[in-house]
């Protein structure tokens, strides 16, 4: 039984499946060997694949511990990662899959618009308090950014009406959160040390947030630029704030938090970089993608000799 399998797990599937985007990127924008982002691919489809079968196994045997975690008022919020994961996936099975991607994408979409709608109506429902504004609070509403990417690559017409309202209202609710959580941590108690990988998701809004807007509006203007300066802002001051993480805490599941936000990251470089050509852009851009390389590499290395040693449930604790 695997009851104590945690959902936020789907976000290693974000992460590997953001940086083999980030790498199909720069295959285009360098000439890069594309293999790369298809080994990358395999590795994120591979691990949504696995990571579905054991969450359904724990679904089916211990239901009560699936409930227990949806209604969680942080935990509960890590249930988006499975829905980013059906809508970043897409990007990479296209090229293999086209039909295949597009379903996954429309089951991702619509799960992801209703989760949204069913968290602001918890949030408004009952009173919250404020120790529990994490980082995670951001997947449920400001995730809805992640709709728009992939729509493009998938080639589905009519969609911009839809494209339009997620971007707004992912955009919209990420300024009251992002001050709601950034007050908590000013003014409230220090995240636990197991929590401290997730400062990083304050990033995704703005990166995330960036190539949404380009590809939604088709252009890179003053305000996408604005995004991208902030991205670059924000993680740079979360990675000195991450610096001594190793030693505050052993390694865990809730580090893959780092994942996605810095494979995001490298995904807007890259696509900055190619809007705005300059030789500044790419050495960032470049360093960003190395960076996210490394960080996700090694997540990976030391989630397999962990799972080796001690097996999962040691990891999840």
């Amino acid at each position: 039984m695997l009851d104590y399998l945690p959902v936020g797990l789907f976000g290693s599937v974000m992460g590997v499946t953001g940086l083999s985007i980030a790498w199909r990127l720069a295959h285009l924008c360098w000439g890069v060997p594309e293999m790369v982002s298809v080994a990358m691919a395999m590795i994120a489809v591979s691990a949504f694949a696995l990571m579905v079968v054991a969450y359904t196994i724990k679904l089916v045997t211990a239901f009560g511990a699936v409930r227990q975690e949806f209604h969680h008022p942080i935990a509960g919020n890590l249930f988006g990662t499975v829905l980013i994961s059906l809508l970043q996936l897409p990007i990479a099975l296209a090229p293999f899959a086209m039909p295949f991607a597009r379903a996954m994408w429309m089951l991702g979409a619509a799960g992801m618009v209703f989760f949204a709608w069913l968290i602001v109506i918890r949030w408004m429902s009952d009173r919250q308090q404020v120790a529990h504004a994490t980082p995670a609070w951001i997947i449920p509403v400001v995730g809805l950014l992640n709709v728009p990417i992939a729509v493009p690559v998938l080639g589905l017409p009519g969609l911009h009406g839809l494209m339009v309202a997620t971007l707004a209202i992912g955009l919209f609710f990420a300024v009251p959160l992002f001050t709601l959580i950034f007050s908590r941590l000013l003014f409230e108690e220090p995240l636990p040390a197991a929590l401290r990988p997730s400062l990083l998701i304050l990033v995704a809004p703005f990166a995330v947030g960036y190539s949404t807007y380009t590809v939604t509006t088709g252009q890179s203007d003053l305000f996408a630029e604005g995004l991208f300066a902030l991205t670059l802002f924000v993680l740079a001051v979360l990675l000195g704030q991450l610096r001594n993480l190793p030693l505050a805490c052993p390694f865990r599941i809730s580090w893959w938090a780092v994942s996605f936000p810095i494979a995001a990251s490298s995904v807007a470089a890259l696509r900055f970089a190619t809007a705005e050509p300059a030789l500044v852009n790419d050495l960032i851009a470049a360093a960003l993608l190395a960076l996210a390389t490394l960080i996700i590499g090694w997540l990976l290395v030391f989630t397999l000799m962990d799972l080796r040693r001690g097996g999962l449930r040691a990891l999840s604790t």
